[in-house]
């Protein structure tokens, strides 16, 4: 862990930064482009398959994952920036940026292959393969968001010089709250601990009827919620930034500070909402 963050270790003594940065970049752009080559064809099952999971078509799932990988993949080339030039070269970034790129995509492989075969993805244990395949992306998952928490603390830790205030905070500020409290909402979702296995507490356990865009329940509550809020941490710390830094950069330390303790009292005031079985809406 110690050498992970430090900033001598290079990709190797022949390569140049340029040529190390581009590399990493490269594994980000690469992991993009495949989830949205998956959306498309999810798109076109979506509009000829009528096969169904929990009330709601099996392609639905797929195409949420599909551009909420790729989001969180955009977010981190996005903020790789903020790393300074060294740093940004080394091991350390390329194994976690690779890491992120191969975790995500063999995520959505995986649920996306499930739905071509009207199988469930997610709490599906019925058949030893799926099992493990489930367990195998839970473990993904985590690898993933810890994947974030170490591009978050290499920009707090190895700024670029001359970065501004505010989005050097919100990027790595955000990328580590969210990362920490992903994993939490993540644990509690996905351990089937709460009401059973499903993301339902109370309620009618479908999907049909769920709120428009979103699908959150509408009869009980429903533990996608903070896990939804606290994984957009990871942009929206960096946005509330990017407007201190235009409009207020004299306030952009305090505003971080508030953006952050206001998130995190979202994530707990939904969780503790989806525990006592209440709708989000």
């Amino acid at each position: 862990m110690i050498m992970l963050f430090n900033d001598s270790v290079a990709l190797a003594p022949s390569l140049d930064f340029a040529a190390a940065e581009l590399r990493t970049r490269r594994v980000l752009i690469v992991g993009i482009g495949l989830s949205a080559a998956l959306a498309l064809p999810s798109l076109v099952a979506l509009g000829l398959d009528d096969r169904l999971i929990n009330g709601i078509s099996v392609w639905i799932k797929p195409l949420k994952f599909q551009a909420s990988l790729a989001t969180m993949l955009i977010t981190l080339l996005l903020l790789l920036p903020l790393i300074e030039t060294r740093t940004r070269a080394g091991l350390g970034v390329f194994l976690a940026s690779l890491m992120a790129a191969v975790t995500a995509n063999g995520e959505v492989i995986y649920i996306t292959l499930q739905a071509a075969r009207g199988r469930a993805s997610h709490f599906n244990d019925s058949t030893p393969f799926e099992a493990m395949a489930y367990s195998v992306m839970g473990a993904g998952a985590a690898l993933l968001v810890l994947s974030s928490l170490v591009i978050g603390v290499y920009i707090l830790l190895r700024p670029r010089p001359g970065a501004s205030t505010g989005l050097r905070l919100g990027g790595g500020w955000g990328l580590v709250i969210g990362s920490v409290t992903t994993l939490i909402t993540a644990f509690a979702l996905g351990s089937g601990q709460i009401d059973g296995p499903g993301h339902w507490v109370g309620g009618i356990k479908t999907d049909i009827g769920g709120l428009p865009l979103f699908g959150w329940s509408r009869t009980g509550g429903d533990l996608r919620v903070p896990h939804f809020f606290a994984t957009h941490i990871m942009q929206a710390l960096p946005i509330l930034g990017l407007g201190l830094d235009r409009w207020t950069p004299r306030f952009a330390r305090p505003g971080i500070a508030l953006g952050a303790i206001i998130s995190i009292a979202v994530v707990v005031a939904t969780f503790v909402q989806a525990v006592q079985g209440q709708p989000f809406l």
